[in-house]
């Protein structure tokens, strides 16, 4: 009994750990997706860890401008002391870069929650109880989609903090201005999910046996409506950098000395630019669109794993491959032709045509 509990113990271990989601994505699949999936989820985890340990990584502060007394100066070339070289305002472009993905990371993670929260919250009740309501909903969400994300990003913007802001306001700002245009996206695939399992065997057997409205909705209904958020999470994270950016080289976004932003970087460096000073824009525009791309490129990889039709293709493929060489003859491996059907019948032979030949 000890050694069959022995060697359960570890399988059971080996299955839960093969049931993580990217763990499971990642063995579903194969060549160019799992390419893929593999760079997108090294650049999004490099850019998750330098946002968590920027204060570590950084050699001076994103708004330092002097170590030791001396100034660093304005639009020095990268050096050993400044291996990225200095901005326009004197800070080190390295330690901006790293702080930025400090801040692009708080601004991700609370508009795609605040999003998430309301959009389900929406999208459960409209699909759920429908009737005019439902119309409401649908209508309103309908004109916010329509509406240009960073045109309301901006009007956010100067309503919540006056086109200004500190970190707080500029990261909160940034993340309302998102989470409005992100609310339909989630309202839209909620409801879409609510209205399809509500009338699922299920449900109707649980609201025959006097089960509340509360209860098919929690129990029952969310449990079933929320498995493609992840995937909407991750594409929906690097339309947030590029909002925020947006934001950032406008003018809306957040002080300098609040925080290190990457869209405000860049828009100080337009003028370098025509003077060949290439160190000041370079880096903060190469972070954007890294980090762009890794959560892309992670988000798609998903977003076909989920779909089993694209998910299944190289398996269909090499399913069909190992049945043609599988042997269905007494004899051996079927040739091609009927001329493998030779040793079927004693004394018959056949012609690679199928034709049976006499002697």
């Amino acid at each position: 009994m000890t050694t069959v509990a022995s060697h359960l113990v570890p399988r059971r271990k080996k299955s839960l750990w093969r049931r993580l989601p990217v763990v499971h994505q990642l063995r579903q699949s194969v060549g160019l997706q799992r390419g893929m999936l593999i760079t997108g989820l090294v650049i999004t985890g490099a850019f998750v860890l330098t946002a968590a340990f920027a204060p570590l990584l950084a050699p001076y502060g994103f708004s330092q401008l002097r170590a030791g007394g001396v100034a660093f100066g304005s639009q020095r070339p990268p050096s050993v002391e400044h291996l990225l070289g200095t901005s326009v305002g004197g800070y080190d472009v390295l330690s901006r870069v790293l702080w930025g993905a400090q801040t692009a990371l708080f601004v991700i993670v609370v508009a795609v929650i605040l999003s998430i929260f309301a959009g389900v919250a929406l999208g459960l009740v409209s699909g759920y109880f429908g009737g005019w309501l439902d119309r409401v909903l649908v209508v309103v969400c309908d004109a916010v989609y329509a509406f240009p994300s960073l045109l309301l990003a901006i009007v956010m913007s100067i309503v919540i903090s006056g086109g200004r802001a500190n970190l707080v306001g500029g990261i909160l700002a940034a993340a309302i201005s998102i989470t409005v245009v992100f609310i339909p996206q989630y309202f839209r695939v909620i409801r879409a999910e609510t209205v399809r399992i509500k009338a699922e065997a299920y449900v109707e057997s649980a609201r025959v046996l006097g089960a509340s409205n509360s209860r098919i909705m929690f129990r029952h209904v969310l449990r079933n409506a929320t498995r493609t958020l992840p995937l909407i999470f991750t594409l929906n994270s690097s339309e947030a950098i590029l909002t925020l950016a947006g934001l950032g080289f406008l003018g809306f976004g957040i002080e300098p000395t609040s925080a290190a932003e990457w869209g405000y970087d860049l828009n100080k460096a337009l003028s370098d630019v025509t003077s060949g000073i290439w160190w000041t824009s370079l880096f903060p525009g190469l972070a954007i669109v890294l980090v762009v791309l890794g959560i892309t490129l992670m988000g798609e990889s998903l977003n076909d794993l989920a779909d089993p039709r694209l998910r299944g293709r190289r398996a269909v493929a090499q399913a069909s491959g190992t049945v043609a060489e599988t042997s269905v003859v007494p004899g051996g491996t079927l040739e091609a032709g009927p001329g493998g059907l030779a040793g079927l019948q004693d004394g018959e032979t056949f012609d690679e045509h199928g034709i049976e030949v006499t002697s």
